[in-house]
């Protein structure tokens, strides 16, 4: 039988917003040179507008869905049975959770994940219980009915 909904988990609207402004803002510096250069500032501030936006709008195409059969990511498909762990890892300066496969391989989860400023969740131990939850349910012995 088949879940009525999969679980979804996306990073955070400040999450993506603060992604799409770094990137932005990667692509700004040669902005700024080339406004240095030509003397034109919305070359400085455009990308990283620009990006804030862009990141924002690819938030609903970023994240992980776990439904009946197992976890779908943008890199794949892992199912219940083939999951041995899910941890929360310290990865730089973003705590983040990893799933570990029986073939030894290791799954880094795109969300949800936390750290600082914009890259904070509030509420990223909630999902990782509710992960952790979802998760143990299926790999020892289904959802309760």
């Amino acid at each position: 039988m088949e879940d009525a909904s999969p679980a979804t988990f996306r990073p955070t609207w400040q999450q993506a917003l603060g992604r799409g402004l770094y990137l932005g803002a990667l692509i700004g510096v040669v902005g700024i040179t080339t406004a240095l250069a030509f003397g034109r500032p919305f070359l400085a501030f455009g990308p990283a507008i620009a990006g804030a936006v862009i990141g924002l709008l690819l938030r609903r195409f970023t994240g992980v869905e776990l439904g009946a059969r197992g976890i779908r990511t943008r890199a794949g498909f892992a199912p219940w049975h083939r999951v041995v762990d899910m941890r929360a890892e310290r990865r730089g300066k973003r705590t983040v959770v990893s799933v570990y496969l029986d073939s030894g391989a290791s799954v880094q989860l795109q969300a949800p994940y936390s750290g600082d400023l914009f890259a904070a969740d509030p509420r990223f131990e909630s999902k990782m219980f509710a992960l952790s939850h979802l998760w143990r349910s299926h790999r020892f012995g289904g959802l309760p009915g």
